[in-house]
């Protein structure tokens, strides 16, 4: 009777689980999006089983994961794990579902994923989702029943479920799957169409190596392109904020071995291949295993260089990365090509107009037609001229009435197509800005234009292209500078100039000396390497001499990276102290514009101090008679230059001395920071501090930190350490970044059990 009964019992729950699984048939039958699918699975299976929550995980082939795409509860973002790791990875390898009756007793369990969302695991089922040719496509892992223990019958029940779902799972990937693929298509016509309107190399090969190392999920890319003077690759690549280029013959190496033989090469391993060169990976730290490589041909079908793919995610390249590599090539292979042309174009028209521009010559050439084609910068100066008022004029126009004689040099040589020189000739010009006339002494020489690109051609009428005018300004203030120019600074020798003085034999004077320097300019130059450390001194010196020259300093001399400078030499102005600090206050702030850019543009910021001292020095030409530098000498010097050197002591970025203080005749933003006796002296001299590059926002509560300074300045010489130390504290409260005050305040909290009777507020500088 039991047995009766027990039979008719199971066939009741075999009923009952045939009825569930239809209804899961039925409730994803008519879904098509996978996601929906497989919360429709998780959420019935969880319901089903009485358990808490669930996660379906599938399987990422190309990856070798376990990824999920739906889950309850805290889970509910992308959790991946490899697939031969924790309950799921095992069931996932053996295909065998399992319960785990408590999770934190089986070794294969990850707790992990609880820490973090707060949530405690108790129980497992677990079974793989299995498709009807016996592929395991994911797992089904069901947590923490309800009631109870999860039972065999469950986990036979939750087996049937993930079967009779499997089709639809599958179904679901493969439209999905088309739907990526036919996206991913999309896109990519659309990239090699964007691309394809880029004509910088530069650019375009940072994209090309971006968008190919996205498109395969690889590590990085490189694209080599074919130099033929050379025979050699070369690719550039962004490293940090320079680029730099990377050569080597085109035969040797992986991609030396593509672009000789014209074949793709996939190399799983790459240290296993005896072509694979290592020497990049030692300089760089950078550590190769896969290689995908694929020749780029032009539309001719010559190899006009390579394409390379590093360390593919999840394991080697496959065949369709081959595919996908050619194609993206054999597409962009066009615009590289006209990308290099036309930077070599670009290349050889730059180096013309440079080597026109900085001539100090001027030039003018006149096409066949007698019309003004270029007119470089030199050109314009002589003649006192605007571009427009030259460029596409007829010479026969701009060479009229007193410079007719310039013309008939010109029409000479266009009939005789032979050259002409006049020198020492006087020409009158007009200044373009105030109509001033003036005349001239400038040396000419004129040249007919020859045509190069008519190969095999010799007759003078066919390869006649126009005419070449050379000038050469000999007025007597260019031949003075010229002579001046040789051994001092331009600015003093136009000074003297426009004074006659002759001082440059020496002469002792008072002058404003200013130094300044790079802070930790050698680590900078240790990352950036010796181009980039070049290009950064030159734009920041640029920015500096100008600042100098603008309150008419000169140039002294450039030590490393730091700038002596001076103010009242040759000539001196009433006001020469506050020039140089105004200069000063110019560098700082420029230096902050100039950082606010470096910093958009990913680069490191430059940090300065300067410091300022005045005083009698000898200045004139020193030296011997193969070298002559106009420069200043002088204990005046000397101090300038320790005054910079302590803005690092004191945390400030312009230091002036007592002497320069006292001189100066506008109104600014300073504090007298200390009273040092510097090395080499026996008598202290007053050290201040300017601020007036900050503003509200650099440095919050400014006067009111000055006026708590002095106070507490006061009570420190006074030897009266906790005052100093409350009003050092305030200036703290106004503005925490005061690294001064805290300086002072560190001092104090030393000195205040000092019992010296004959303290007097004075530091000694051991440093130079």
């Amino acid at each position: 009777m039991n047995k009766k009964i027990e039979t008719v019992e199971s066939v009741q729950q075999k009923l009952k689980r045939t009825e569930l699984l239809l209804e899961i048939n039925s409730q994803v039958a008519g879904l098509e999006d996978l996601s929906e699918i497989l919360w429709k699975i998780v959420e019935f299976a969880s319901s089903e089983l009485n358990a808490e929550r669930g996660t379906l995980f599938l399987s990422d082939n190309e990856t070798g994961e376990l990824y999920s795409r739906v889950a309850q509860g805290e889970l509910s973002r992308e959790i991946r794990v490899l697939n031969n790791v924790g309950i799921a990875g095992a069931v996932f390898q053996t295909k065998q579902g399992e319960i785990i009756h408590d999770a934190y007793l089986d070794s294969r369990f990850n707790p992990k994923i609880d820490k973090e969302t707060g949530y405690k695991t108790k129980n497992i089922i677990c079974c793989p989702v299995n498709t009807m040719a016996g592929e395991t496509i994911g797992v089904l892992e069901i947590l923490n029943k309800k009631k109870g223990r999860f039972t065999k019958d469950n986990l036979v029940f939750l087996e049937a479920a993930a079967s009779r779902a499997a089709k639809s799972i599958q179904n679901a990937q493969n439209k999905e799957n088309f739907e990526k693929n036919r996206k991913r298509e999309l896109e990519f016509l659309d990239l090699v169409s964007e691309i394809a309107s880029e004509i910088n190399l530069d650019a375009l090969l940072r994209r090309v190596m971006t968008e190919s190392a996205r498109m395969l999920n690889a590590d990085r890319a490189t694209l080599f392109l074919n130099d033929e003077k050379n025979e050699e690759l070369f690719s550039r690549t962004v490293l940090g904020e320079n680029i730099s280029e990377i050569r080597f013959p085109n035969n040797i190496g992986i991609a030396g071995t593509v672009f000789s033989t014209g074949r793709t090469m996939n190399i799983p391993h790459a240290y296993a291949d005896l072509r694979f060169n290592p020497a990049f990976d030692k300089e760089t730290g950078y550590f190769t295993q896969s290689i995908l490589c694929t020749p780029i041909s032009n539309k001719e079908g010559k190899i006009i260089g390579c394409a390379q793919v590093l360390n593919k995610v999840g394991g080697p390249f496959s065949a369709e990365d081959e595919s996908r590599l050619k194609a993206f090539t054999q597409q962009i292979a066009i615009s590289l090509e006209n990308a290099k042309l036309f930077e070599d174009v670009s290349k050889a028209q730059k180096y013309n107009e440079s080597m026109l521009s900085s001539m100090s010559n001027g030039v003018i050439t006149i096409n066949n037609e007698g019309v003004i084609v270029t007119c470089n910068s030199a050109s314009l100066k002589i003649l006192r001229a605007k571009k427009n008022q030259i460029v596409g004029q007829k010479s026969s126009a701009f060479f009229c009435n007193s410079r007719h004689w310039v013309e008939d040099l010109v029409n000479s040589v266009q009939e005789h197509r032979k050259p002409e020189t006049r020198l020492d000739s006087e020409i009158s010009v007009v200044d373009s800005t105030t109509q001033e006339k003036e005349t001239i002494s400038i040396n000419i020489n004129v040249v007919p234009l020859v045509n190069d690109d008519l190969e095999g051609r010799t007759d003078q009428i066919s390869n006649f292209s126009g005419v070449l005018i050379m000038l050469e300004d000999i007025s007597s203030e260019k031949r003075i500078k010229s002579t001046m120019s040789r051994y001092i600074d331009p600015g003093i020798a136009n000074q003297l100039l426009e004074t006659g003085s002759e001082i440059l034999g020496g002469q002792e004077t008072t002058a404003t000396l200013l130094f300044s320097d790079i802070r930790s300019f050698t680590s900078i130059t240790e990352k950036l390497g010796a181009q980039g450390t070049v290009k950064l001194l030159n734009e920041y010196f640029e920015i500096m001499v100008e600042c100098i020259t603008e309150q008419g300093g000169i140039l002294d001399k450039f030590i490393g990276d730091a700038i002596m400078a001076a103010f009242g030499l040759p000539i001196s102005h009433e006001d020469d102290e506050d020039r140089g600090l105004r200069a000063g206050i110019n560098m700082i702030k420029r230096l902050g514009e100039w950082n606010a850019q470096r910093l958009k543009e990913s680069k490191a910021e430059i940090d300065m101090g300067l410091g300022l001292n005045t005083d009698k020095v000898v200045a004139g030409n020193i030296g011997s008679e193969k070298r002559m530098d106009y420069t200043m000498i002088g204990d005046g010097v000397n101090l300038a230059a320790r005054l910079e050197s302590a803005c690092k002591q004191y945390n400030a970025k312009i230091l002036i001395s007592e002497y320069t203080f006292k001189k100066l005749r506008g109104t600014y933003k300073i504090r007298h920071i200390d009273d040092v006796i510097v090395k080499g002296k026996t008598e202290p001299v007053g050290v201040f501090e300017v601020l007036d590059y900050h503003d509200k926002r650099s440095f919050p509560g400014l006067m009111d930190v000055i006026g708590h300074f002095q106070e507490g300045r006061e009570h420190y010489r006074g030897g009266n350490f906790e005052k100093a130390i409350k009003s050092f504290e305030t200036c703290l409260k106004i503005n925490k970044n005061d690294l001064l005050s805290q300086m002072y305040l560190d001092r104090c909290n030393k000195l205040k059990n000092n019992k010296n009777t004959h303290w007097k507020g004075i530091w000694v500088m051991d440093s130079k």
